[in-house]
């Protein structure tokens, strides 16, 4: 699956991104706890080279923890500072922002050594789109700053957020990259939303995810839809969990459409559990 979606408005993010580093102190690279690696912009790193920066693992409460900490200490082992939080409710912004005063201090104490006026901690959230940037701005200010939606891309403009005392935040929207052409980082984020599901045929992606479902958390489809996934087709496996919820058309038909939309929705909300869909490469995290 070769997706091209690289709207104008992300270019233009890009350059604005390029244009604000130097103002910046620390950056946080926002990704999706469930697929790190496919929510991470490949751009990214040689954009922000030499920059401090925080690794941030959103959406960790629907992440399988085994598998979340295993790419904390791979992080751990490239020098890398990452920390898992959940916007939804908050749960480790406080520490995030406690992790980012210490970033700074180095190069503000450097400054005020010099003379120079102290001013606020500049930060940039960086990642791609739906991946939760506005709302973990919103948690860090405590109000509603930015526009939440939730499709991917609805985040428009730039803005500096003040937050807290001392702290500001460069808001930026979401990002992709302009050609998606490694298959699995295109299925993963589509799994996800962080894809808009009018670009990609629906009921292919949720037979996708039904075959890693049933390859890799077989007992958490038993316990959400009562249906053994022992040798299955992905085809059969949608059809059997359409009957068990009465997802059927006239004269009794599989209504592949809705359970495709049933499917996805339920795993993006976590309703089947706690699912990573990507492990850190082997010999770094077991070191």
């Amino acid at each position: 699956m070769s997706i091209n979606w690289y709207p104008g408005h992300m270019k233009k993010t890009k350059e604005l991104i390029e244009d604000h580093l130097k103002l910046v102190d620390v950056v946080v690279e926002l990704l999706d706890a469930r697929i790190p690696v496919s929510s991470k912009n490949p751009q990214l790193d040689r954009m922000i080279q030499g920059k401090e920066r925080i690794v941030v693992f959103n959406k960790s409460d629907l992440a399988d923890p085994d598998v979340l900490e295993d790419w904390i200490r791979y992080y751990k082992k490239q020098g890398i500072l990452s920390i898992p939080i959940t916007c939804i409710t908050g749960e480790g912004v406080n520490r995030l922002i406690h992790e980012i005063r210490i970033k700074a201090e180095d190069k503000l104490k450097s400054k005020r050594d010099r003379g120079m006026i102290d001013r606020p901690i500049r930060v940039m959230i960086v990642g791609i789109p739906n991946v939760g940037k506005s709302s973990l701005i919103n948690k860090l200010a405590g109000k509603r700053s930015a526009q939440i939606g939730n499709k991917p891309g609805v985040t428009r403009g730039k803005q500096w957020i003040r937050i807290r005392k001392g702290l500001e935040l460069f808001d930026t929207p979401g990002i992709l990259w302009p050609k998606i052409e490694d298959q699995q980082v295109g299925l993963n984020l589509a799994f996800v939303g962080s894809i808009k599901d009018d670009v990609i045929d629906i009921e292919t992606i949720a037979q996708d995810l039904v075959a890693f479902l049933a390859g890799h958390y077989p007992k958490l489809i038993m316990e959400r839809y009562g249906v053994d996934p022992a040798e299955k087709t992905p085809l059969e496996l949608m059809s059997a969990i359409a009957l068990n919820r009465g997802t059927l058309l006239k004269k009794g038909l599989v209504d592949h459409h809705k359970i495709a939309h049933v499917l996805l929705d339920e795993f993006r909300r976590g309703k089947l559990g706690k699912i990573s869909l990507e492990w850190p490469p082997r010999q770094l995290s077991n070191e």
